[in-house]
């Protein structure tokens, strides 16, 4: 039985032509769901600091209303005093306790004033906040209705494609077995180098099919014949011809 690596050269450049053809229409598979999951993987972090976003919000208006009532009971509680201390007013023996008790209305009105000054801040706080959480909010439902239809889309994407992936994925776990290690190594560096994932590529009018250099004829010739690997010098690629990928023999 042969090993890969007593393949001769023409049998192992139809391998790696084999091998590139099965994992490009991976590649198109791939680009048949395009950015979709990256998409939809950027909506969900999106959506998450969204929420996150609301619920700080909504704590912090919390916060404000309890802070409000807070300053709405010390209002009442410093008025409920200064109609106490005025009433005792009516009642003092002299006037050092009357000035006392002036003293205790006028500090009583001072928190009052500064308790109105917190309610009017907060109220406008609360205002710029609840603008912010309403906006925050529709862009969040917004965002949410966005990523069911990536999701829905995707979904459709991936039932329609994953079988023939799969199917795809195994033919070319299949067919690297019956590549050297050292060229497989070689093929996917290659294909790691380049968006279109093409390591081996055809002659198409005198020019790499990969990068599109002029071929000359004489390197033309040495690719027909299929004797030795032969690489664009421009961008790296496996070059074979056109008969090699159409399952042709050698062209004398």
């Amino acid at each position: 039985m042969t090993t890969v690596t007593e393949l001769t050269v023409e049998e192992k450049l139809v391998n790696l032509h084999e091998l590139q053809s099965i994992d490009s229409q991976i590649d198109e598979i791939k680009v048949l769901r395009g950015e979709l999951p990256m998409e939809v993987n950027d909506l969900e972090d999106e959506i998450t600091g969204l929420e996150t976003r609301v619920a700080k919000l909504k704590e912090e208006a919390e916060e404000l209303n309890s802070a409000v009532s807070g300053n709405q009971l010390g209002i009442k509680e410093a008025k409920a005093l200064i109609e106490k201390y005025e009433g005792q007013q009516g009642n003092v023996k002299n006037n050092r306790e009357f000035d006392a008790l002036t003293k205790e209305i006028e500090l009583q009105n001072l928190e009052v004033q500064l308790a109105e000054k917190k309610i009017r801040d907060a109220n406008n706080e609360m205002g710029a906040k609840q603008e912010y959480l309403k906006e925050s909010e529709e862009k969040l439902a917004s965002r949410v209705s966005d990523l069911e239809l990536k999701k829905v889309e995707l979904q459709q994407i991936v039932t329609k494609t994953e079988k023939e992936e799969a199917k795809l994925t195994k033919k070319s776990t299949s067919q690297k077995k019956k590549i050297e290690d050292r060229l497989l190594k070689a093929y996917e560096r290659i294909r790691t180098n380049y968006r279109n994932g093409l390591a081996v590529v055809t002659i198409e009018r005198d020019s790499c099919g990969g990068c599109y250099a002029k071929i000359p004829p004489q390197r033309q010739l040495e690719i027909r014949t299929r004797k030795r690997f032969i690489l664009c010098e421009h961008c790296g690629r496996v070059l074979v011809d056109n008969e090699l990928a159409n399952g042709e023999d050698i062209v004398q």
